[in-house]
Formats: structure tokens, sequence, C-alpha cells
């Protein structure tokens, strides 16, 4: 999944697995703006895998 994270006027990109992405922008809306992250359907090829992805995963 390709996630798009607006954060302090930044845009970030990132990667991540369906279960970790679903869990990351539930996470992320509960403390931030609800429309913060995006997840943006399309390739993923060259976009950095979302940080301690496993952390979400794992929960």
């Amino acid at each position: 999944m390709h996630l798009s994270v607006f954060l302090y006027g930044l845009r970030l990109d990132f990667t991540a697995c369906l279960t970790a992405a679903l869990l990351f922008v539930q996470d992320f809306r509960a403390h931030h703006h609800l429309d913060a992250v995006h997840v943006i359907p399309g390739d993923t090829t060259g976009l950095r895998r979302l940080p301690c992805e496993r952390l979400y995963v794992e929960r």
C-alpha cells in the first residue's frame, strides 16, 4: 500500500503491507488531523518501507 503522510508541511511517501497500513492510518488519524494521511492506489516501486512497520503488524 502507498501511504502519503502530511506532517508539519512535509509530504512523506511510504509503502507498507495492508495490515500495517490500515493500523497506521487508524492510529495516525486518532492522534493527528483526519486528512493528514492517505492511501494512494498504484505502484509502490521505489518507496521506502514505513518506519517501524513491524510494530503495527505485531500489535
